[in-house]
């Protein structure tokens, strides 16, 4: 088979890896626009579970990726001038120039063609080939040309966010609550070398204009984050990434979904098909687990018969499809969970810090927006201890949240 992924990040590399493996007769090319090594963000964040997945299907890329994350098991909450310390389950961190490094090497390794500064015009259709995997971002270009068949949407979410580098290499993974005469702002910050760490600021939009950082260049906006985080970051400077003209970049998050992810012999890939907000750290571990299903259900396809006969993709991409929206579907919910209780932030801030941090850590449960804090949190600890009520707990969750979000397979992901 004759295969085209446009876009070289995480989900079309993996995928062309996993095909190869399958079956190395085919003949698979990836298509990346911008050169080799030039990539935009610092670090990105995954779990154990991840390796042990990507074990099974590709164990020396695995081997590769975990000999090149650094790790963490506990948290910090830095509240203004509190600090809380909670263990956790362990978490990894790699670049993100490295992570496309090492897949890109084990894809050429395989005999995958990687073409850099390749960009693919949309508007004179996509490349030659019986599949072509559109696995190129948020703003997929191939997805754009038939918008209307998808059923694209992007909802943007209310807070500002700037994603940064620091030379402060955090041993936890890291938060700063600092409160300003126009609002609170806040970091996440986590390791992903020896020597630099990913910090991102986000605040409401009032906090944001009231800071004056919607007028600022990158210089001013980045030495004022310096002194609001002096403490999280130890002294330690922040990086950007600005546009041409010096602007900083700040967003807002889109959450991206489509009505259906393939036409024809086009698939939707990682944000291409979804995201999910950055909050809850699982947007590379989906891109890879999504690349894991749609090679397992191409793997399944049968062989066409006769000569010229076409493989029929249909039943693999339908198969593809329905798979990756069921397992996506707790993500999306933990996420839009996830995303507002930081848009809600002064509910939770005021609590004694420890117990702040707790529901932090409580903040994809549905049941939370509707339970007066305090309360969530000592039913919390109750639950904690009680086999019956982590038991009501676990089937009222569910429950509520169908309640308010009704949604099932065919939904939007």
């Amino acid at each position: 088979m004759k295969v085209a992924c446009v876009g070289g990040g995480p989900a079309g590399l993996y995928l062309s890896i996993l095909m190869k493996r399958q079956d190395p007769s085919h003949e698979i090319t990836v298509y990346e626009r911008n050169p080799a090594g030039s990539t935009y963000g610092w670090g990105v964040t995954y779990w154990g579970g991840l390796i042990d997945k990507l074990h099974r299907h590709d164990p020396e890329s695995a081997r590769a990726i975990r000999q090149n994350s650094v790790r963490w098991s506990d948290g910090v909450a830095h509240v203004r001038d509190s600090t809380t310390r909670h263990h956790g389950d362990e978490g990894f961190g790699i670049g993100r120039r490295r992570l496309l490094e090492l897949l890109a090497e084990r894809a050429g390794s395989l005999g995958v063609r990687v073409e850099f500064e390749h960009p693919v015009d949309a508007a004179a259709g996509p490349p030659d080939a019986d599949l072509v995997v559109a696995c190129d971002g948020v703003g997929s270009a191939l997805r754009e040309r038939h918008a209307d068949h998808f059923g694209t949407e992007a909802v943007a979410g209310r807070n500002m966010y700037i994603w940064l580098g620091t030379t402060r290499v955090f041993d936890s993974f890291t938060f700063g609550f600092v409160e300003t005469a126009h609002g609170w702002i806040w970091c996440y910050g986590y390791g992903f070398s020896q020597e630099h760490s990913t910090c991102i600021v986000e605040c409401s939009p009032a906090t944001w204009q009231g800071l004056g950082l919607h007028r600022m260049n990158e210089a001013d906006s980045l030495a004022l984050l310096e002194r609001l985080f002096a403490g999280p970051l130890g002294g330690h400077r922040l990086i950007g990434r600005s546009h041409a003209d010096g602007s900083a970049q700040w967003l807002n998050f889109r959450t991206l979904t489509n009505r259906t992810w393939h036409r024809g012999n086009l698939v939707l890939l990682g944000d291409a098909a979804h995201t999910t907000h950055y909050s809850i750290g699982a947007g590379t571990t989906l891109a890879l687990e999504d690349a894991i299903a749609l090679a397992g259900a191409l793997g399944d396809t049968r062989e066409p018969r006769g000569p010229g006969a076409a493989r029929d993709l249909a039943p693999a991409l339908a198969r593809y499809e329905r798979e990756r929206r069921s397992a996506l579907l707790p993500v999306q919910s933990a996420a839009r969970y996830s995303a507002q209780w930081y848009e809600n932030l002064p509910r939770y801030i005021n609590l004694a810090p420890a117990h702040m941090f707790a529901l932090l850590g409580q903040r994809h449960s549905p049941l939370l927006p509707h339970i007066p804090p305090q309360l969530y949190y000592r039913l919390d600890r109750a639950a904690g201890q009680l086999e019956p009520l982590r038991k009501l707990k676990r089937w009222l969750g569910p429950k509520i949240a169908t309640s308010l979000h009704p949604r099932s397979p065919s939904a939007r992901s």
